[in-house]
């Protein structure tokens, strides 16, 4: 079971999803030396102590990560740089407001 999991709505479409997982597992590998490759559009990742994959879809991202027992102490931090560097990225959708009904004539 994974440690961190997170799904990330976008409208990017396959292409521009990939190059946003690109930048992400280039700025993640960085921070955390983590080495991956990619089978189709699964990107799967790995250092001692991480094991992970990032899948990218037409309208999402699901990135899952499973801790060894020494960084599992550490999971609320490395999850928080992990969703500041997705912000950053791709900021989360967010819903349209609805419009205020307009007043009926004559009311």
């Amino acid at each position: 079971m994974a440690d961190i999991d997170l799904h990330r709505a976008h409208h990017l479409g396959l292409a521009g999803a990939r190059k946003v997982a690109d930048k992400l597992a280039s700025d993640l590998g960085r921070k955390f030396d983590l080495r991956g490759d990619w089978k189709g559009n699964v990107l799967h990742f790995q250092r001692p102590g991480v094991t992970g994959s990032l899948a990218v879809g037409e309208r999402d991202l699901h990135l899952s990560v499973t801790l060894g027992f020494l960084l599992k102490a550490m999971k609320g931090s490395i999850e928080r740089a992990v969703l500041a560097e997705l912000d950053k990225l791709l900021p989360p959708i967010t819903p349209k407001k609805k419009a205020p009904p307009r007043p009926k004539k004559g009311a």
